[in-house]
């Protein structure tokens, strides 16, 4: 048994097929794998259906944006095995996926407006699989507009972060009311590399909203993670998980699918729940 429970399909940021997911699943030899697209519920079905031909084990998921109203920091919330209507998954995640896309039309217009010459078709074709345009797409125009030679480039961070041309934030959903959204939907809300995002500070409040599990095992966790995360788990009785965090070409590492599993914890949790 071998478990992925982070990957990204095109059907939001990732450059890969369900299909292409799955075959890529079975050429690593993975059983189980855990389709956690940005902030949508689309394709699930698909996937599940498909894998069946593959006898490859699809878990319904998704990582949901989000963040401490508060504090306004950052909080990923993945989801797993929820009804595949996902009602009140979706009231939280669909004004997200309307703000991204609105978001990504005015930084379309900002390089326009500051002389990069782009093609605003060329963008929508390269994301016509995904729900909303992202900043990777616009990205791989810069790149073949020859701009820039990569997706994480110093233009990226120039044009992105801080105070370039095309940062600007949006909402993100209340992380706690999340976790709740995935509990309703009959899913396990899993806190999502909380190294990379620095949200341990925020543990008791998301067990306090029904959090059930952790991920420990991603590319952007060190070995000091993986103690804190174990730790935390002992003392919360929370579920261990982990993943690749694939996104295809889209990625900014050289992690594939299976590189990086889950511990087989979660299977054994599935089955007796």
């Amino acid at each position: 048994m071998k478990l992925d429970l982070h990957i990204h399909t095109n059907i939001s940021d990732g450059s890969f097929s369900i299909s292409e997911v799955l075959q890529r699943s079975k050429e690593k030899a993975v059983t189980h794998i855990g389709i956690t697209n940005h902030d949508t519920v689309c394709g699930l079905k698909e996937a599940i259906e498909f894998s069946k031909k593959m006898g490859i084990k699809v878990i319904p998921g998704i990582e949901i944006s989000a963040y401490d109203k508060e504090t306004k920091r950052k909080i990923h919330i993945l989801g797993y095995n929820f009804n595949l209507k996902g009602e009140n998954i979706r009231k939280i995640c669909d004004p997200i996926l309307n703000q991204r896309h609105n978001n990504s039309l005015w930084q379309i217009e900002q390089l326009i407006k500051n002389g990069y010459k782009i093609d605003v078709n060329n963008i929508f074709l390269k994301a016509k699989t995904s729900k909303v345009i992202y900043k990777k797409h616009i990205m791989e125009e810069l790149i073949d507009k020859k701009y820039t030679d990569k997706i994480y480039s110093d233009l990226y961070r120039i044009l992105f972060k801080n105070n370039g041309i095309c940062a600007r934030n949006i909402n993100y959903a209340d992380a706690y009311e999340a976790v709740k959204a995935i509990k309703k939907d009959g899913g396990i809300p899993v806190l999502a590399h909380p190294g990379q995002l620095k949200s341990y500070d925020f543990i008791e409040k998301l067990i306090e909203s029904g959090l059930k599990g952790i991920e420990i095992y991603h590319i952007s966790h060190n070995e000091e993670d993986h103690k804190k995360i174990r730790n935390l788990s002992k003392k919360y009785n929370l579920i261990l998980t982990g993943g690749s965090d694939f996104h295809g070409k889209y990625g900014d590492n050289n992690v594939s699918i299976g590189d990086i599993e889950s511990p087989k914890e979660f299977f054994n949790y599935l089955v007796s729940n």
